[in-house]
C-alpha cells in the first residue's frame, strides 16, 4: 500500500529510492526517500536527510538548465517532494563522460578501446580528462541491469527515432557542459552524469533528477593535476564511497553475497558526505528539515490544486 492516498491518484510505484505517484495519468508526484542503494539493491537502512539533499539539488539543476530543453519539473512543495508532468519516457539513458573513470576506466584497463560505439583514445590515465566529452548511452532496463548500447545500435531499434536521439544528443552536451560550468564556480569538476528524457506528444523533455550525487559524479578541482601526475586518487563527491565501501566488505549484488552491517557512526557519515555535496555544489547552507507525513501530504494536495487550476 502506498503511504499516501492522493485526489486523482490512477498510479503508485515504489521505486529503488522513490515513490512515485500518478495523479490522472497527466502529473507524477515523486517523493524522494532516505533509502540509498547500490549496485542495483536497496540497502538495510535509511541516510539521515538524503532524500531531501537530493531532491533539493535536482531541482535547483532543473531551474538552472531550463533554457537549455524543457523538464518535467512544476513545484517542489515540500523538502523531498518534486511535483510534473508525466512523459512517455524514452528507453535510453543518456550517460555523459567528461573523463576516463568508474565504468569507461574498467573498459579500458581491461584492454579494450571502444565503448558503446566511441573509440577511446590510446594512452590516457584513470580520470584523465577526454579531449572532449563522450556520450556511452545504455538501456534504460525495467528490470535487472542496464545494457551499454552504441547510437547506431538505439537508431536501428525502435527505441528511439534518428531525430529524437539527434534532438537528445544535442541536448545532454549542453546540459552537460552547463553543470560542469556551475560545478567549477564551486571548485568542482563534474566527470559524469546520466540523463534521462521522455515526450509529451511531439516535445521531448528532461525528466528525473539532474545532476545530483546518486546521478554523477564530482572531483575536487583543487590538487586535481597534482594527484593525477602523483598517480593518487582524486578526492571526489558522489556516492561511489558507498560502493567502494560495500565492495571492501565483499559486497557487489550478487547472488549469495550479505550487505554488510551498517553501524550508526557509518550511517552519520554518508549523510553528512551528502550534505557536505549540497552545500559545496549549491553554495548555501543546508537545513534539514525534519519530514511529518501528514503535513506533507497536505502540501502535495495544496501544490496538485495549485497546478490543476493554472492547467484549466
Amino acid at each position: 500500500m502506498p503511504p499516501f492516498q492522493l485526489p486523482g491518484q490512477t498510479n503508485f510505484y515504489s521505486g529503488k529510492v522513490r515513490d512515485v505517484y500518478t495523479i490522472k495519468n497527466k502529473l507524477l508526484v515523486m517523493i524522494a526517500s532516505d533509502r540509498i542503494s547500490a549496485f542495483d539493491v536497496i540497502l538495510p537502512k535509511l541516510i539521515p536527510f538524503k532524500g531531501q539533499v537530493l531532491n533539493q539539488i535536482a531541482a535547483y539543476m532543473l531551474a538552472a538548465t531550463k533554457d537549455i530543453c524543457p523538464n518535467w519539473l512544476l513545484q517542489t512543495p515540500a523538502p523531498n517532494v518534486a511535483i510534473g508532468k508525466k512523459c512517455d519516457p524514452l528507453r535510453v539513458e543518456m550517460v555523459v563522460r567528461g573523463n576516463l573513470t568508474g565504468h569507461a576506466w574498467r573498459t579500458y584497463a581491461a584492454g579494450k578501446r571502444n565503448l558503446c560505439g566511441v573509440t577511446l583514445p590510446e594512452g590516457l590515465r584513470e580520470n584523465d580528462f577526454f579531449p572532449t566529452p563522450i556520450i556511452t548511452p545504455s538501456t534504460k532496463a525495467t528490470e535487472g541491469h542496464d545494457e551499454d548500447i552504441s547510437k547506431e545500435e538505439i537508431i536501428k531499434t525502435p527505441l528511439v527515432t534518428a531525430d529524437d536521439y539527434e534532438k537528445i544528443e544535442k541536448y545532454s552536451l549542453q546540459l552537460f557542459a552547463r553543470g560542469k560550468e556551475i560545478a567549477a564556480k564551486r571548485g568542482l569538476i563534474l566527470v559524469d552524469t546520466k540523463y534521462e528524457f521522455g515526450k509529451i506528444g511531439d516535445e521531448i523533455y528532461l525528466m528525473d533528477e539532474i545532476h545530483t550525487p546518486d546521478s554523477s559524479r564530482y572531483f575536487y578541482a583543487d590538487g586535481f593535476e597534482e594527484r593525477q601526475n602523483n598517480g593518487e586518487k582524486q578526492k571526489q563527491l558522489s556516492k561511489e564511497f558507498v560502493r567502494e565501501w560495500l565492495i571492501e566488505n565483499n559486497f557487489m549484488g550478487k547472488e549469495g553475497q550479505t550487505v554488510p552491517e551498517m553501524k550508526g557512526e557509518w550511517i552519520e557519515t554518508i549523510s553528512s558526505r551528502y550534505i557536505e555535496l549540497y552545500e559545496k555544489l549549491i553554495g548555501e547552507k543546508f537545513v534539514p528539515q525534519k519530514l511529518i507525513d501528514e503535513e506533507t501530504k497536505q502540501k502535495i494536495i495544496e501544490a496538485l490544486k495549485e497546478i490543476v487550476h493554472h492547467t484549466n
